[in-house]
C-alpha cells in the first residue's frame, strides 16, 4: 500500500471553487480499482490550507490515478487556484497493513 500526502495553498478567492472542483475529483478517485482513501482536509487554523490524503493498493494504482481523466481535469482546472505549487509527499504504509482495517465501516 501506499499512501500520498498532498499539501496544497489555494488563493483565497478560489477556496469555493478550489472545493467543488476537488469534490468532483474526490467522488471519481473512490470509485478506481485499487483506491482505499482519498480524504480532502481543510485546515482549521487557515481555510486556504488543504491537505489530501490518498491511499491505495499499489504503485501502480496510485499512477493509474494521475491518468484518469477527472485527475487530468483536476489538475488543469485548480493549476491557476494554487498560492504556491502543491507538494505531494509519498508514504509507505507501517500499520494497518490488513486490507479488512481500510474498509469503511458504520455503525448502527
Amino acid at each position: 500500500m501506499v499512501v500520498t500526502v498532498v499539501e496544497i495553498h489555494v488563493r483565497k478567492d478560489k477556496v469555493d471553487d478550489f472545493i467543488r472542483a476537488t469534490v468532483d475529483n474526490h467522488r471519481m478517485s473512490v470509485k478506481e480499482p485499487g483506491n482505499l482513501r482519498f480524504d480532502i482536509l481543510q485546515s482549521c487554523e487557515e481555510p486556504c490550507r488543504f491537505t489530501l490524503y490518498e491511499a491505495y493498493l499499489s504503485e501502480e494504482a496510485a499512477s493509474c490515478h494521475k491518468k484518469t481523466d477527472h485527475y487530468l481535469r483536476w489538475r488543469e482546472t485548480v493549476a491557476d487556484w494554487m498560492e504556491r505549487p502543491r507538494v505531494g509527499i509519498a508514504h509507505k504504509v507501517i500499520e494497518p497493513l490488513s486490507l479488512s482495517s481500510w474498509q469503511l465501516r458504520v455503525e448502527g
